[in-house]
């Protein structure tokens, strides 16, 4: 059993948001990752940041991901960070994963100084999204079988791409963005 489409991209995305749109769409059930952490470990993800640190936190994710790839049916959200594990790109070939893009000044204005997003806190927002945006989103189009750009669209719009990019079995090559 393997899920019917994974979601990744960099937080400000709208993993969760279109993942909940998708499995309405499907009639599947959706799972987040980061859900996955914080009910094993019994606090929210910001938490295991503060208390044990972001390695502690990448060990669960890498650990909820590998058993979500393997159990779950339906759409699955990954955590922004999750393709920083060599042991995620690795398990995520083979199955439909599709990247939704959001640029630098989107991102930033979707995720705003949100405290449950740990990486993002501090003084700039924007350099610390960017550097997340330049160190990611390589290994993003490393494992990604579609992308869809995500900038100025609602949810309902990236979702209906996201199917009809499912339906085709498509893939946006570099050149075809806009």
């Amino acid at each position: 059993m393997s899920p019917h489409v994974v979601l990744i991209g960099p937080p400000g995305s709208g993993k969760s948001t279109v993942g909940r749109k998708l499995g309405v769409r499907l009639g599947v059930a959706v799972l987040d990752t980061d859900t996955v952490v914080e009910q094993r470990a019994g606090c929210t993800v910001a938490t295991i940041f503060t208390r044990d640190g972001e390695p502690a936190f990448r060990a669960l994710e890498e650990q909820a991901v590998a058993d979500s790839l393997a159990t779950h049916p339906g759409v699955l959200s990954l955590g922004g960070g999750a393709v920083l594990s060599a042991r995620t790109r690795t398990a995520l070939a083979g199955h439909t994963v599709v990247l939704l893009e959001v640029g630098m000044a989107e991102g930033v204005r979707r995720t705003g100084m949100s405290s449950a997003r740990p990486l993002l806190a501090g003084l700039n927002p924007r350099a610390t999204f960017k550097t997340l945006l330049d160190a990611r989103m390589p290994l993003y189009r490393e494992v990604a079988t579609h992308t869809v750009l995500t900038d100025g669209r609602s949810a309902g719009a990236v979702t209906t791409e996201v199917l009809q990019r499912l339906q085709e079995g498509t893939t946006m090559r570099e050149d075809d963005r806009p």
